[in-house]
């Protein structure tokens, strides 16, 4: 067991940086969420790898913007630059429940208070540094800023919004996983003797920059340019606020993406197509640094309740290549799986072991879809030329290894530690990857293979599925496969309970109010589920985040793609018409869901949701 001191924290206080011998920092973090050392938290992964360049880096995390702003001052003045991230969710997602009412916790904020970061950290973060500290750069990161590098529809406000960057002031904005892009821009500004002139932080890939004029734009606009829409079309034109966003999810996903451009009050957005997939070092390299893997001890005594949920979890890889419509995942770190390597996931579980309340259970050994481990396209040229969001929708792409082996492996190597006991699988299982048949037979066996050391072996009581619906057409709006398929694992997963003699739950995920969803779908979801013997619990409506398909759908009426019109439910009265039927079984709600049948001239339903 390893006893921590406090300088083996990135400092948050200038009482910190002289325990260390330091009266100036290279690097001043601001974050949104609590101080945790972890490599799940962002803010942390970056003051790490800027570590491991050779630099200074403090952290100030959930800085009080209320009062005299010390929190701001109280660090001084970075050599460098400033770097910014609202959290590991987008504020107002953090904030606020799908019907706009505020949340009763913040689960990256000690004890949960929800009283301890603004809305929209990252504007309000940057403009009180620009204020205080006018020619020091501001580099602005995270998920917040990565979905709305550009115009995009902000549900809170109900108001399309400008790129970011001309509200926050920053000068240059990282997207996506940023890790490559901060080393170079930390390297550049290093060798700058006058940071004030950013110049030669403009080509930079992965990262997004306000220009003046289209003189001021790097090399000019080229044909290998792509110019959306600009931000003024966009209001005034819903069509040519959905045609930009097939550009911005294409070259997301693209091996070799081109450049976006738009324009904005007569300034222009240039956004640098991103790096190429890290490799298995690079990624190793980054979650293999001196991580405490602890809340920082400013927070003796308090509980992070998402840091309680993650701190035995291992996270194997990084990246989705099932690009659902409504999912920022594969927008933010990309289509392409980076895996890394057995030796590094051992070494973090190892690490898991030491700590004080470790009792032999990993809670999850998963990623952003538990089972697209050292998965990817078998022939790359293929992938260097494709454009499609998503490797397994609407068919499984046949170019694509599913081969479940070598996450058999990792489960096997971790299960053979003497401090393990169990291992679970808390991440989303893909079951359409387990269902899809291969040409190689192999590979078909590894499928069956998994399927089975998965339910009878790595599940906690409850294994977590996301059917998200039950209607063909709304899954296919959602870039989800067939009920069909849910049905067929259901199945599998009762039998090999009853083989096992295990009393286990699967738990599907379910959303309402979709783009393309109407009351009638969710009324043949309630039947279809009833008949499943299902009680829902793991339920929302659709939320509205910036930058995903199923966003700018709901937004515009109109499908990204096709530019063909959508429904989608708009009216406080509409939601919960469709949320209602989760709840069929609820004696409360029978009335109201045998009103709303009748209103839709479904009486026939009645019988088979209350009938006996």
């Amino acid at each position: 067991m390893v006893n921590y001191q406090l300088t083996d924290f990135l400092p948050t206080t200038r009482k910190e940086m002289e325990l260390r011998g330091w009266d100036e920092v290279d690097v001043i973090l601001f974050s949104g969420d609590a101080y945790v050392d972890h490599p799940s938290f962002g803010a942390a992964v970056i003051g790490r790898i800027l570590e491991a360049e050779g630099l200074r880096v403090a952290i100030v995390p959930q800085p009080n913007w209320r009062d005299d702003l010390r929190d701001f001052r109280k660090m001084g003045r970075p050599r460098l630059f400033f770097g910014i991230t609202a959290g590991c969710m987008d504020s107002m997602v953090n904030k606020y429940t799908a019907g706009k009412r505020l949340r009763s916790e913040d689960a990256y904020t000690p004890d949960g208070r929800h009283d301890l970061r603004p809305e929209y950290p990252s504007i309000v973060y940057s403009q009180i540094l620009k204020q205080l500290y006018p020619d020091v750069p501001v580099v602005l990161g995270g998920i917040e800023a990565s979905m709305r590098r550009l115009t995009h529809y902000d549900y809170w406000q109900d108001k399309v919004r400008r790129s970011i960057l001309c509200d926050s002031g920053a000068d240059i904005l990282v997207y996506g996983m940023g890790e490559k892009p901060i080393v170079e821009i930390a390297q550049r500004l290093k060798g700058n003797n006058s940071p004030k002139d950013n110049c030669q932080l403009k080509d930079i890939p992965q990262t997004a920059t306000l220009y003046q004029s289209k003189a001021d734009i790097p090399g000019g606009i080229t044909e290998e340019d792509i110019v959306l829409n600009s931000h003024e079309q966009c209001l005034r034109d819903k069509r040519a606020e959905a045609a930009n966003f097939r550009h911005i999810e294409e070259e997301s996903n693209k091996l070799h993406a081109s450049r976006l451009i738009q324009e904005v009050e007569g300034k222009y957005v240039v956004v640098n197509a991103p790096y190429p997939p890290m490799t298995t070092e690079e990624l190793d390299h980054s979650f293999d640094l001196p991580y405490t893997r602890l809340p920082h001890p400013r927070y003796k005594g308090k509980r992070i309740p998402a840091y309680d949920m993650i701190k035995h979890s291992v996270n194997i890889h990084r990246g989705c290549f099932g690009g659902c419509a409504f999912c920022t995942i594969s927008a933010h770190q990309g289509k392409f799986i980076v895996s890394r390597s057995k030796e590094s996931i051992i070494k973090e579980v190892k690490a898991i072991a030491q700590l004080p309340d470790f009792k032999g259970y990993l809670s999850d050994l998963g990623g952003p879809s538990a089972n697209m481990y050292r998965m990817g396209g078998k022939d790359r040229d293929k992938c260097a030329r494709c454009k499609r969001p998503s490797c397994i929708h609407p068919k499984v792409c046949p170019n694509l290894n599913t081969d479940h082996r070598p996450l058999l492996d990792i489960y096997r190597a971790v299960d053979a530690l003497p401090e393990v006991k169990k291992s679970f699988i808390g991440s989303g299982v893909r079951y359409d990857l387990l269902l899809h048949r291969s040409d190689d037979e192999a590979v078909n066996r590894a499928a069956k293979e998994y399927t089975h050391e998965l339910i009878a072996h790595h599940v906690s009581g409850r294994l977590k599925v996301a059917p998200e619906h039950t209607s063909e057409r709304v899954l296919h709006v959602m870039r989800k496969p067939s009920f069909e398929q849910f049905e067929q694992f259901n199945r599998i997963f009762d039998r090999i309970n009853r083989d096992e003699g295990l009393r286990q739950q699967i738990i599907p995920y379910f959303i309402s109010s979709h783009p393309g969803c109407t009351a009638e779908d969710m009324a043949e979801l309630a039947v279809l589920t009833k008949r499943m013997d299902f009680h829902l619990e793991q339920v929302q409506d659709f939320t509205p985040t910036p930058m995903t398909v199923s966003t700018e759908a709901w937004y515009t009426g109109l499908h990204p793609y096709t530019l063909q019109p959508i429904y989608s439910a708009h009216s406080q009265r509409d939601k919960l018409a469709q949320r209602q039927f989760f709840f069929w079984y609820k004696p409360e709600m029978r009335r109201a869901i045998m009103d709303e049948l009748r209103r839709i001239g479904r009486r026939d339903l009645i019988d088979k949701l209350f009938g006996r």
